[in-house]
Formats: C-alpha cells, sequence, structure tokens
C-alpha cells in the first residue's frame, strides 16, 4: 500500500520509474491519498498533486525512513552526547538520493508536532512528523529545502492546546520580536589557532566586549560582526591585549539582558549578521593572533514563550518545583541538571562554540548559582540533595563532565568559572577531586581592591588588609583578576567614578591600581571603557565613549594600559608563575601607617621585577625596601611618568642596590615613591 500525505490537494499521482500511479482520496482523512502497488517502489519517488486551481510537484517526504542512529538516541538518553548540533535541530543531508534537511526534536510528552515555516505557509496540518516513543524525539526529512527558510515546531499539548517553538538546537535564529529558526548550510572548519594562549603559565590579557555597544555605526545602530572585526581586531592589538572576550553571543530575545537570558544556545545572534560572518570573525582574530572566548550560560533560560519553558507543555528543560526550577533573581527558569536529556543539551551547547565556530574557551556565568541549591533563597524556599545538604550535586556532576569533555577534546582550550563564593578547588581538576575549570575569576580580590580604592587615602591605613588579603589564597585557584561589566553598571558607578579625591588624585588612584593589577599575580581582564577612563557607567544601549580621547588625561590611561600589557606579556616574571606562588614574594607587606606595598615577582629562568605601590598622594624620597638580590633595577615603569597624566615622580631610570641590611634581606634600595603610583623594576643585571 502507497500512502501519501498532501492537504490542499484534491488529487494525487505518484511517479513511480517512469509510470504514473493514481492514488485514491481516503474519505475518512482529508488530505490522505492511498494506492495499491506490488513492490516498493525505488527512492525517492515523486508526487503530482492538483487542486482547482493548480499543478505541483513535490518528492513525498514521507516515503524516508529514519535516519536516526540507534548510537545517538543512546548517547541522548544516557546524558553524554557531545554533538546534538549535528543531530537534532534542522540537519542538512543526502537521504537515499534525496537532498534536503532532515527535523529533529525532543519533545516527549507532545500529543503531535508538526514542522511549520514559509516552506508551508505555517500550516500545522502540511508536515506531521514521525514519532519515537522510546526516547521522545519528533523526526521528519522533507526533500528540497533550501538553507535559510524560517521554521518553527508546532507542538499539539496533551490539554488539546497548542504551542510553536523555536528549535532549541536551531544554527540560526531570529532575536526579539520574531523568534523563528532559520535552516543552515554548513560553514566549513575554523581557523584552529589554540596553542599555548590558555594555559597557566603563558600571559592572558583580556579585553572584555559587548559586541553591540563597543562602537556604534554611523546611523547609531548596531555594527555587523564585519564591521565589527575591522574595528576591534586592530584596536585590540594595538592595545597589547591577548585575548577577546565576548559577552554572550549566543541568541537572546531581550537587548536588555545583556545575552544572560539566552534562547538559542546553539546560535550567534543574528543581530550582527549570518553565524558564517560569527566564525569569519574569529578565524580573523585569530589570523591576527588572538585568543577568542566567549560566554556560556547554562545555569537558566527566560520564560518566553518560543523559547524553552514548559516546551511541551510539561517542565521538560526545567525542574517543575519552584523550589528548584525557578530563580528568584532573575525571573528565569533552572535547568533539571539530573535529567539526562537536559544534560546532553548544555553540554552539546558548550562544544559548539568550541567545535563549529573555533573559540578559545569558554567564561561561564553564574557558576554560584549552580552549585548551591539555596543560592538567593530563605529558608523553606529550597529542597536539600538527597544527602540532605545544599549542593546541587546534579549541576556539580554536570560541569565536571563538561569540563572533561572540553579538555579531551580541545586541549588547548580554557574553561573559566565566574564562581564568587569560597567553593574549593574550582580550577582543580576532575579525577583530583576539582569543578575541572582551567580557570576561576577572582571575585574576592576584586571586591576586596575596589573597596579598598575606593576609600579616602586618609583612611586606607586602617584597612590594609583589603589590599593584601588575596594574597593569603592567590595560588589556591588559577585565577583572573577581573574588573568586568558588573563593576560598571547599576549605579555602582564607572571604575574612574570610584577613586576618590579631585580630578588629578581619580586619575593617579585608578592609574596606581592598573598598576598593582597588571603585577599582581592572576591573568587579567578589563571590560571595554575601562582602558580609557570612561567617567560614566557602561550603556548597553550605546557605545564606549571614544570622544574622551580628545582629554589628555584619558589619553594617558589608555596608554598605560597599552605599555602595562606590553610589559605583562613581555616579562616572563609577570605571568610565567601567574598561578604558581614560587612566583611570588613579599618584600613589604605590612606597611599599612604609609599604604605601600612592594614585591617581588620571579620566573624559573631568574627572572626578577620589584613591584612598590604607594597608596597615598605623598612622595617619598628615600624609601627603603629589602630586595632577594644585588644588582642595577631599571625602572620599567611608572604610573606617576607624565605621558600618563602623572607628575612625573621617579628614579631617573634605574636605582643599584646597597649592601644595607633591611627588613630581613641583605640588599635593599632607595626609592623615590611617586604619588598615588605603581613602580616596577626590573633587574638588569645578575
Amino acid at each position: 500500500m502507497l500512502r501519501a500525505w498532501a492537504p490542499g490537494a484534491t488529487m494525487a499521482e505518484a511517479l513511480i520509474d517512469g509510470h504514473r500511479v493514481a492514488l485514491n482520496a481516503d474519505p475518512s482523512c482529508t488530505g490522505l491519498f492511498t494506492a495499491a502497488i506490488e513492490h516498493r517502489p525505488e527512492l525517492p519517488y515523486t508526487l503530482q498533486l492538483s487542486n482547482n486551481e493548480h499543478t505541483w510537484h513535490v518528492i513525498d517526504p514521507y516515503q524516508f525512513g529514519s535516519s536516526l542512529s540507534a548510537e545517538d538516541l543512546y548517547l541522548f538518553n544516557e546524558g553524554t552526547h557531545e554533538g546534538l548540533h549535528h543531530w537534532l535541530g534542522a540537519q542538512m543531508m543526502t537521504l537515499d538520493g534525496a537532498n534536503g534537511f532532515r527535523f529533529a526534536v525532543w519533545a516527549p510528552n507532545a500529543r503531535a508536532v508538526s514542522l511549520v515555516g514559509d516552506i508551508n505557509a505555517w500550516n500545522p496540518r502540511a508536515h506531521p512528523m514521525r514519532f519515537h516513543p522510546a526516547n521522545g524525539i519528533w523526526e521528519l526529512f522533507l526533500p528540497d529545502i533550501e538553507p535559510a527558510h524560517h521554521y518553527k515546531f508546532d507542538l499539539l499539548l496533551a490539554d488539546g492546546s497548542r504551542l510553536q517553538k523555536s528549535d532549541p538546537v536551531g544554527a540560526w535564529q531570529q532575536n526579539q520580536q520574531q523568534t523563528a529558526s532559520l535552516t543552515m548550510a554548513g560553514i566549513g572548519a575554523p581557523t584552529d589557532r589554540r596553542g599555548p594562549k590558555q594555559s597557566p603559565d603563558a600571559p592572558m590579557s583580556i579585553y572584555e566586549v559587548h559586541a553591540g555597544s563597543w562602537r556604534r555605526g554611523d546611523d547609531g545602530g548596531y555594527l555587523t560582526y564585519e564591521a565589527l572585526g575591522d574595528a576591534l581586531i586592530p584596536y585590540v592589538l594595538d592595545m597589547g591585549f591577548t585575548h577577546v572576550q565576548f559577552m554572550p553571543i549566543a541568541e537572546y530575545p531581550f537587548d536588555g539582558s545583556w545575552g544572560y537570558q539566552p534562547t538559542g544556545l546553539f546560535a550567534p545572534t543574528s543581530r550582527y549578521g549570518h553565524p558564517q560572518e560569527f566564525k569569519r570573525l574569529i578565524d580573523r582574530c585569530h589570523e591576527a593572533g588572538l585568543g577568542v572566548l566567549v560566554d556560556w550560560v547554562p545555569a537558566h533560560f527566560p520564560s518566553d514563550e518560543h523559547g524553552l519553558a514548559r516546551f511541551d507543555g510539561t517542565a521538560l528543560y526545567e525542574h517543575e518545583d519552584p523550589r528548584r526550577g525557578y530563580h528568584p533573581d532573575w525571573n528565569t527558569l533552572i535547568y533539571n541538571f539530573g535529567r539526562n536529556e537536559v544534560r546532553s543539551f548544555l553540554l552539546s551547547s558548550a562544544m559548539v562554540w568550541l567545535e563549529r565556530y573555533g573559540v578559545d574557551g569558554l567564561r561561564v556565568d553564574a557558576v554560584a548559582s549552580m552549585l548551591y541549591l539555596d543560592y538567593s533563597r530563605e529558608d523553606g524556599q529550597w529542597l536539600p540533595n538527597a544527602e540532605g545538604g545544599r549542593e546541587n550535586l546534579e549541576a556539580v556532576s554536570l560541569l565536571q563532565h563538561t569540563n572533561t569533555s572540553i579538555y579531551r577534546a580541545f586541549p588547548d582550550a580554557a574553561t573559566v568559572a565566574e564562581e564568587s563564593t569560597a567553593w574549593p578547588g574550582v580550577s582543580r581538576p576532575v579525577h583530583d577531586g576539582g569543578l575541572g575549570f582551567g580557570f576561576k575569576w577572582n571575585m574576592g580580590w576584586m571586591n576586596d581592591t575596589l573597596r579598598y580604592m575606593s576609600r579616602d587615602p586618609v583612611y586606607r591605613s586602617h584597612h590594609h588588609n583589603e589590599l593584601t588579603f588575596g594574597l593569603v589564597y592567590a595560588f589556591d585557584e588559577n585565577f583572573i583578576l577581573p574588573l568586568s561589566h558588573d563593576e560598571v553598571v547599576h549605579g555602582k558607578r564607572s571604575l574612574l567614578g570610584r577613586m576618590p579625591g579631585d580630578r588629578w588624585q581619580q586619575f593617579a588612584n585608578l592609574r596606581a591600581y592598573y598598576g598593582f593589577m597588571w603585577t599582581h599575580p592572576g591573568k587579567k581582564l578589563l571590560f571595554m571603557g575601562g582602558e580609557i577612563a570612561q567617567r560614566d557607567e557602561w550603556n548597553h544601549d550605546g557605545e564606549v565613549h571614544w570622544h574622551l580621547l580628545a582629554e589628555s588625561e584619558h589619553r594617558g590611561v589608555q596608554h598605560l594600559v597599552r605599555d602595562l600589557n606590553r610589559l605583562y606579556t613581555g616579562e616572563k616574571a609577570l605571568h610565567g608563575w601567574d598561578c604558581d606562588g614560587r612566583g611570588f614574594q613579599w618584600l613589604k607587606a605590612d606597611d599599612a601607617r604609609n599604604s605601600v606595598i612592594a614585591f617581588a615577582r620571579t620566573d624559573a629562568e631568574g627572572g626578577l621585577v620589584i613591584v612598590v605601590c604607594n597608596f597615598t598622594p605623598q612622595v617619598h624620597d628615600s624609601f627603603r625596601i629589602g630586595v632577594p638580590a644585588a644588582g642595577r633595577f631599571a625602572e620599567v615603569l611608572n604610573t606617576d611618568a607624565g605621558i600618563y597624566g602623572g607628575s612625573n615622580v621617579g628614579n631617573l631610570g634605574a636605582v643599584e642596590t646597597e649592601p644595607l641590611p633591611f627588613d630581613g634581606f641583605e640588599q635593599s634600595l632607595a626609592l623615590r615613591l611617586g604619588p598615588l603610583a605603581t613602580q616596577v623594576f626590573r633587574r638588569a643585571d645578575g
């Protein structure tokens, strides 16, 4: 028996092996046609359909069997599938000699699922999908479908209502008011230039960018991925940063979320262009020698109707119980990290950015909210784990699995945790009991030191530990020192705006702070605008205040950041042991009265750099510090230099040690310390 589904047709014929076979309309179901045939026809065959107005030809999509492999189904249900972007969604392929797209979606509790789109005038009767009841997958292969067709999945729910959903693993999505997915052809392999850029002993100075507000076009609109690359890449290279980190690029509906409430975890946002153009942006960064990190958000998702929320009429991706499935801080839904299919979904969504687009690493947002069941909740608002504790054991397992998978497949990549608590072993390998991240943001250092810098220098002597406490735990993790977008929004003021004093002192404080940060153990991250000392908070609807570079003080800070990057990347003592306590030694940690600190940075080859920070406006004409080696020390950077906007108080280029014991050292230096300044000295001889 030959059956054909052709709603909208009144007559149907099958063109089989050069013969026409008339099909009869089934009186019990409008749109169904049947014919008795003796042998199974050779595939693919074509249907000739007609109604009172038109005649048209189609390759019958229902002649094709399932192309979903048993291995894929098994791994998906097991929670270990790493490549759903090759399997679910819209896959361009050739099946039984016909070219088209296979569509597949997980919706186990739907009564029926249909493919709708501009290919069928959004008619849910046109293309019902085949159900695999053992695993909840709905599937349909559509021949002769080209890239760039809009589509959604139309779901008939158990209660008889209908929903239309975007493709959860769609490679290309619309955004904002338009929420369809689009079919997409392959975009080719990325340029793989990872190398050792992300290792703990490599210099990493990261420029964090919001793609929509770094710079705007002449018309005030967004730059395309291509135009962004044209402007951003040479700028970042000139500034000496080693990496760009893009705030979330995965598709999201609401501009004001900055991407942290994504609905398309497999699709670069179409705000700035085609996914192919995003890939080309990454390739261009690699060709220029820049590493690229992107934000990945597995902690939660928004409740937009077209997205994952109650996808098949049930809490499919999220927990049913709001004590597990609802995030009160962000009015979002929390993934059910213990459900195997959800684990496969999230694992694959991480892998797609490294595999398809070639990024060098993922910065994982809001890790603390994933780790703790009582995160931002009062008593009675959360449920303990199976052992009675507050740890989200399923989330821990997912993060460990994801990190292990990433480092196995991409050994030179990096994963970075935004984790704000004292959870042990965030950047320790999984086999050693850790979460398996490559790096962790040092939120404690950031909070303490920004609090210290915001104080009037008169009072800093009473809070000296805010400056030094970070070194107590600086090597417990592989740390990145972050001055991120979160520190310049929501009334916190800009970094410059936090600095006390008059205009000159504000700039001097910020310069001294940057000098301290760039010489402190740990990799560096600075949000766009910080490098020019932007005065106002970041506004995602605008752009960096580039006009400020008309003023010498702002140009001075930019010049300093450029020089700090070059010093940091070129001086192994400042990066080689960033995550190793052997590379750091206090020279003066407890001079709270003068608000001065001094420390040494070293490397495995014997390099020695001395850093002295004076966090008061007082000039010290002969300030003595003990040093671990004799010799001549060149002053290689001084944040009080006139080229940066300072007062040019320094040491005339170099200073010699004296055999005068001091602070437990046999040799010492007598230094002239500038006001509100960080000064860096390199041993010029051994």
